[in-house]
């Protein structure tokens, strides 16, 4: 018996949700809205308490003004305020009267000037602070989101502004920054899984043709040729390791510090010049200078690199004779600040900047070299920006250059 068709069955529902109908432009609690309505009250309000004041000063001063300034007495005009006449004709006892009148209601207008101008001051000063204290409570939204800028650009990109209320351009601004703090935080996050997955799939291989070439070398039946290919890759393959271990430090050095411990730029230089005095005797170079302790927060090993990069350099990059290199630190203006010069070939100005690009050096570029891979200074000037320093290089009269990084402490 054959069975009976499935009934059919009914339309997924969509997995997206239908986008909201915004409402007018002009219905929207925007800015401008608010502000036009908040001062428009403000006006309003500070109006009817101005007007009201100045009717009541005004009706005061009327019934000031409004009494005799004298009496009739016994069929006599006596007065305490006007001076009259006791004996005089009627012309000149009616004009007695009409300027003590005149003068009575002088002094009250004088006096409600007086207490308007009185009030007006202190209204002045009512509306300036309330003014003061609203804009502060309408701008504080946008101090919410510098705040979380600055938090952002100092620590890292996890931190969200999530600003609540009406919407209005302060809130969209904020949501479109929150936005745009995902992508960055995405491609930051991409980098650094980026980085560490090529720090592994490059180091391996070259640890491995490193392994097996010094295998080779440390046979002694190997013939003199062998051994002279086998040291030609070795030296090829030692570069090829400065070069991945200089681009990963690149790559990790252009973030800002986020745990940073202190560090003394004194001893970071005296490390630096241990590790490079052996290469400094062999080529004649004199290392000197006097180093005080200069205390900063920061990250110790790439603040050893960039003492270590700058010192190599000057010593590499040096005379053939008689040249030196001096390494000095000292703290300056509320800045710890490691000084390197050295002897050397003249630099013209116009070279300095090139100098700090990847795989540069003075009149080589991207090309091959036994002084290292071109990374020293673009590695230096990395690790300065991410402790929120700066380096500077300046030509040195008579040859050679002056590196100056200056951090803050």
């Amino acid at each position: 018996m054959p069975t009976a068709p499935a009934p059919p069955t009914a339309p997924p529902k969509p997995t997206w949700e239908p986008k909201q109908q915004e409402p007018p432009y002009w219905l929207r609690p925007t800015i401008r809205i608010r502000l036009t309505l908040l001062y428009g009250g403000m006006f309003l309000i500070a109006g009817i308490l101005l007007l009201s004041i100045i009717y009541m000063l005004a009706a005061q001063a009327l019934h000031v003004g409004s009494e005799l300034p004298f009496k009739i007495v016994n069929g006599q005009v006596t007065s305490d305020v006007c001076n009259l006449p006791e004996k005089a004709s009627p012309e000149s006892f009616n004009a007695a009267m009409n300027s003590c009148v005149n003068h009575q209601r002088q002094q009250a207008l004088d006096t409600l000037l007086n207490r308007s101008l009185l009030a007006l001051v202190g209204l002045s000063v009512i509306a300036f602070a309330f003014g003061y204290a609203m804009a502060g409570r309408v701008l504080s939204p946008l101090g919410r989101i510098t705040r979380t800028a600055r938090r952002v650009a100092g620590t890292d990109l996890s931190r969200r502004i999530e600003l609540d209320g009406p919407d209005d351009e302060l809130k969209e601004l904020a949501d479109t920054f929150d936005e745009m703090l995902d992508r960055l935080e995405r491609a930051f996050t991409a980098q650094q899984r980026f980085v560490g997955n090529a720090s592994h799939e490059l180091r391996t291989p070259l640890a491995i043709n490193r392994t097996l070439l010094e295998v080779h070398l440390s046979d002694p039946q190997a013939p003199p040729e062998l051994k002279q290919l086998g040291k030609t890759l070795l030296a090829t393959n030692e570069r090829s390791e400065q070069l991945v271990e200089g681009l990963l430090l690149l790559a990790r050095s252009d973030n800002q510090i986020v745990e940073r411990k202190p560090v003394d730029l004194e001893e970071v230089a005296s490390r630096a010049i241990d590790q490079t005095r052996g290469e400094a005797e062999e080529r004649g170079v004199e290392i000197r200078g006097e180093r005080a302790p200069a205390v900063v927060q920061g990250n110790g090993v790439l603040l050893e690199r960039i003492a270590l990069n700058l010192v190599q350099n000057a010593v590499r990059y040096n005379v053939p004779e008689g040249g030196w290199v001096e390494v000095t630190t000292e703290l300056q203006g509320g800045q710890a600040v490691l000084v390197v010069s050295n002897t050397g070939p003249v630099v013209p100005a116009y070279e300095i900047d090139n100098l700090f690009e990847p795989f540069r050096r003075l009149r080589t570029e991207r090309t091959g070299s036994d002084k290292g891979v071109g990374l020293g200074l673009s590695i230096a000037r990395s690790v300065a920006r991410a402790h929120g320093g700066r380096i500077i290089a300046e030509p040195r009269e008579g040859g050679g250059l002056v590196m100056r990084v200056s951090l803050p402490v």
